[in-house]
């Protein structure tokens, strides 16, 4: 089962048993999966459900912590449950340790005769790490490395 259809079965899930939280931040997730396909004219893969999924979850954190700020913790709650729900979709996220063995592996293959350009490492690293750490935080990473 692929992870389009793994929404769809946790939908039907949450509709039967009466959860209205949880069916309404899956609806939210369907209908953003239901406009990339419409837009782009394509049936979305594991891959691209985990970029929308992504791209959600950056959208949550920003709000939560708007709200917060606003004082509206009605609202943070509501963006709280609705990361909790999504990051059930995202696989597992790596261990500092396993981060730092593949950003130095990544490091060694460019190899020391090209300059250690940030960008050339990160571009090589966003496939292999997609869905599995905050590429801001491997970014970080890989300029604590490189100086």
């Amino acid at each position: 089962m692929n992870l389009r259809q793994k929404v769809t079965e946790d939908m039907k899930s949450a509709m039967r048993a009466g959860d209205v939280k949880r069916r309404d931040a899956i609806r939210l997730l369907q209908a953003a999966l239901k406009q990339k396909e419409v837009d782009e004219r394509v049936e979305l893969d594991d891959a691209a459900v985990i970029t929308v999924i992504e791209k959600m979850l950056k959208q949550r954190r920003d709000s939560i912590t708007q709200y917060e700020a606003a004082e509206r913790q009605d609202l943070a709650d509501i963006e709280k449950f609705e990361v909790e729900v999504l990051q059930v979709y995202m696989p597992k996220a790596l261990s500092d340790v396993e981060l730092d063995a593949i950003i130095t592996e990544a490091i060694a293959s460019i190899g020391e005769s090209g300059s250690l350009k940030i960008g050339e490492i990160m571009a090589l690293l966003k496939p292999k790490l997609a869905g599995k750490a905050d590429m801001g935080k491997v970014s970080q990473f890989v300029k604590e490395k490189i100086s």
